[in-house]
């Protein structure tokens, strides 16, 4: 009988997020088992600490630790848990050896389609094979299943929980800036990760200062930008180009100030990120500007979304997998998201408003 399960969500907010469905279903069958997670990103850690169906979360910080240190804390797990699962995607050598050392009777893994060999796939033991339709939430909670050996008639909502400070924070924040409730209101996400060249998934910081533009002109809309501290360049440089008073930089402490406000957002528009995941786990009507990625992993989960994309016949070209994000193209290098006009953005945005109206 499985009493105790470990989880090592170390590839980031987004890919964590999308593991809190089949967390919920793991807590639902397993009710009084221990269930303890583990991050190597602050905001991760941030994300699940307010998750209920986990009770502990362990912060371990391994991309900047020794080798020695790194693996001194992932022994100190070693044979304390009956399960550990490699929440999906994590096709690195590393996770998996990482899953293999914590020591586990059952190893939970997906066989990937991609280098799966290479990355030492075979040392996770409770396997399904991925599937590049399938949506990263099904995926998780098919290895849940598989674990489990039980099939869920449910797939439920992300889980990002607010509580009464981030309501408080963010009614501060209305206040003092003026934004009334019946004022439009625009959250912009134009950053994203940029670990493995990743940062060629971002929509150009013009693009999103042109829809910026356009929503103040054309909907009288209030923009709000959002993004970590490691982005506070590019938000002041969108702002400095939209260059109205109804713009807005968000910079909080943590990413659990952010909450209240990106819920008080009628639309989110984003590149390919966490911030995408967390406007879905809090009901937005979220506008995904898509590149080279397959949109079928990460479109937002029970939500309201539009897809705003090329559609390149060369797409997508972004699968999972340890090598860097690279463009085959010989003409226009990421053409899929540097020839993605505001226009169709703008239209996005303005039809989720239309409804909000009808």
């Amino acid at each position: 009988m499985i009493k105790k399960i470990l989880i090592f969500a170390l590839s980031g907010i987004g890919d964590a997020l999308m593991f809190t469905p089949a967390l919920q279903l793991l807590r639902n069958a397993l009710p009084d088992a221990n269930i303890d997670a583990v991050t190597m990103f602050k905001g991760a850690k941030e994300l699940l600490e307010r998750n209920p169906n986990l009770d502990n979360v362990f912060y371990f910080d391994l991309l900047n630790s020794s080798k020695l240190n790194s693996l001194k804390s992932i022994l100190s797990l070693r044979g304390k848990y009956d399960a550990s699962i490699n929440v999906y995607p994590s096709n690195r050598k590393e996770y998996n050896i990482i899953n293999f050392l914590a020591g586990a009777q059952k190893k939970a893994g997906i066989k990937y389609l991609r280098r799966d060999l290479r990355n030492f796939g075979f040392l996770n033991n409770t396997r399904i094979v991925e599937n590049d339709l399938r949506h990263n939430v099904r995926t998780n909670i098919m290895l849940v299943e598989k674990l489990l050996q039980k099939k869920f008639d449910e797939e439920p909502d992300l889980c990002f929980p607010l509580t009464n400070e981030d309501e408080i924070y963010s009614a501060k924040f209305f206040e003092q800036t003026g934004i009334k409730q019946n004022n439009v209101v625009i959250g912009f996400h134009p950053g994203s990760s940029t670990l493995k060249n990743h940062i060629h998934r971002r929509w150009a910081p013009e693009k999103f200062a042109e829809l910026g533009s356009r929503l103040i002109k054309g909907l009288n809309a209030t923009i709000l930008i959002f993004g970590g501290p490691e982005e506070d360049e590019l938000k002041s440089s969108i702002k400095k180009m939209i260059g109205h008073p109804q713009v807005y930089e968000i910079h909080t402490k943590g990413l659990t100030e952010s909450l209240g406000l990106v819920k008080r957002c009628d639309v989110f528009a984003t590149n390919d990120s966490g911030m995408m995941h967390i406007a879905a786990a809090l009901k937005r009507n979220v506008v995904a500007l898509i590149g080279p990625t397959n949109s079928n992993y990460i479109h937002p989960w029970n939500t309201r979304y539009k897809i705003v994309s090329l559609d390149l016949e060369c797409s997508p070209c972004f699968f999972y997998s340890p090598r860097p994000l690279i463009c085959s193209r010989s003409d226009i290098k990421f053409k899929c998201l540097k020839e993605l006009e505001a226009d169709a953005a703008y239209k996005a945005v303005d039809e989720f408003l239309k409804t909000l109206k009808d």
